[in-house]
């Protein structure tokens, strides 16, 4: 399925978001290997970790499906995403 440029952020924003609910778990529960984590505790750092990779897989696969569409590289597609998605007061500049 093509994306615009626009969905593109929007997925790397959400991608964005998860990745960081991962790490405030993580903040939140200590580091694993130091702290021993209950059952709820792990499931839910699992369920985080699981949404930010799939987000992260979803947004990589349609940036080189953008990329292909349009005969643009790859890595400039995702470069112009993320500055667009982390940095929108830069986009145009």
């Amino acid at each position: 399925m093509a994306h615009t440029f626009e969905e593109l952020v929007l997925m790397q924003r959400a991608a964005d978001e998860a990745h960081t609910a991962v790490g405030k778990l993580q903040d939140q529960y200590g580091p694993p290997a130091q702290t021993a984590w209950v059952d709820e505790q792990r499931a839910a750092w699992e369920a985080a970790w699981r949404d930010w990779r799939d987000l992260a897989g979803d947004v990589q696969a349609a940036v080189t499906d953008h990329a292909k569409e349009q005969g643009v590289p790859r890595h400039q597609v995702e470069a112009d995403v993320k500055r667009a998605a982390r940095h929108p007061d830069l986009v145009g500049s």
